[in-house]
């Protein structure tokens, strides 16, 4: 997989041109591509607004002439989170509002192969470890903890406590083997190693309930946040006391945020705004770009390994777009 560099450009008139894919009754929650098979992503979408109703989880396939269903799978609970496995291309897995996480093979499509249910509320968040030689994910939950799993067994590894609040995310450090992030309602970031006994790092991150986190992909650290303050903060982990950079332009709560695997200092944000804003931190003026093609609370976002320019995102529209924002286009 190639890693290229460079970006910028100022923001469109209007938003780039997207590919959407509909979801009928659904809303999104989470949108995941491939690491393996490019042009294929899933989406974990809710009926009712997650609030009641069943959930879906969409494979879908990406070409020229559009985005097409490839499978799809229900599940009896709203689906908040996806992740792809990290050594089967087929296998994924979802995180439900029944406190659930459900393992799926796109290969066999009659039903989950596991289901994993310990957690005693939403499960919202769903991560696959990276790292090299490791067959770990880890879960947070509502339940206000975090756990740790091998999907060869049957059951958590180990259950991780501390946070005074809902967990909105679970993120893996893509560097560091067996470290991971969660970003809380308690307003705190917290950074724990699942191979050691310590307490976690505590970061003191917003003054408002966190929602998402993320790890940079060229720094193992500096990760961000995101929070209903409307703000992201970047962290540098060796002084967690100030934050290294702040970034202000949304103008509701921040769902999600994903850092560029290609662009070292380039990240992108959806918030329940309806919008998607893209930053360069390293700039002056960081906010590259804004898309605004939802109509709904932009809840999924992700960028992928295959296409530098390539980004998807979902919504509570009951829709899926896959675009290319000008200002990850690098000029030929």
């Amino acid at each position: 997989m190639s890693r290229g560099g460079g970006g910028g450009g100022a923001a469109p008139a209007k938003p780039p041109r997207a590919q959407a894919f509909r979801l009928p009754g659904r809303h999104g929650y989470a949108v995941e591509f491939s690491p393996y098979l490019p042009g294929r992503l899933a989406c974990a979408a809710s009926q009712y607004y997650g609030i009641a109703g069943c959930g879906t989880l969409v494979v879908l396939e990406q070409n020229e002439a559009g985005i097409h269903l490839f499978r799809s799978f229900d599940w009896n609970d709203g689906l908040f989170d996806v992740t792809w496995s990290e050594n089967n291309e087929h296998v994924l897995i979802t995180s439900s509002g029944d406190g659930s996480l459900q393992i799926w093979d796109t290969e066999k499509p009659t039903g989950p192969l596991q289901v994993y249910k310990e957690h005693s509320q939403e499960v919202y968040s769903v991560d696959w470890s990276q790292a090299r030689g490791e067959q770990l994910v880890v879960s947070g939950s509502w339940d206000q903890t975090a756990k740790l799993w091998d999907p060869a067994v049957g059951q958590s590894l180990c259950t991780f406590k501390g946070h005074e609040g809902v967990i909105y995310s679970t993120i893996w450090s893509p560097h560091i083997p067996g470290c991971f992030a969660s970003a809380s309602g308690d307003q705190t970031l917290r950074i724990w190693d699942a191979k050691s006994p310590r307490p976690p790092v505590i970061i003191p991150a917003h003054q408002a309930e966190i929602l998402s986190c993320d790890w940079c992909k060229y720094d193992q650290n500096l990760l961000v946040s995101g929070a209903v303050d409307c703000s992201l903060k970047g962290w540098d982990l060796r002084n967690i006391r100030q934050p290294v950079f702040k970034l202000f332009g949304h103008t509701y709560a921040i769902r999600r945020l994903k850092f560029s695997p290609f662009h070292a200092t380039i990240l992108a944000s959806c918030s329940y705004d309806f919008t998607v804003r893209f930053w360069d931190f390293s700039k002056p003026d960081p906010l590259l770009e804004t898309v605004e093609h939802h109509t709904e609370f932009t809840c999924g976002l992700d960028l992928s390994l295959h296409h530098p320019s390539q980004v998807a995102d979902c919504a509570w529209d009951e829709t899926v777009k896959v675009y290319s924002p000008s200002s990850l286009i690098i000029p030929s």
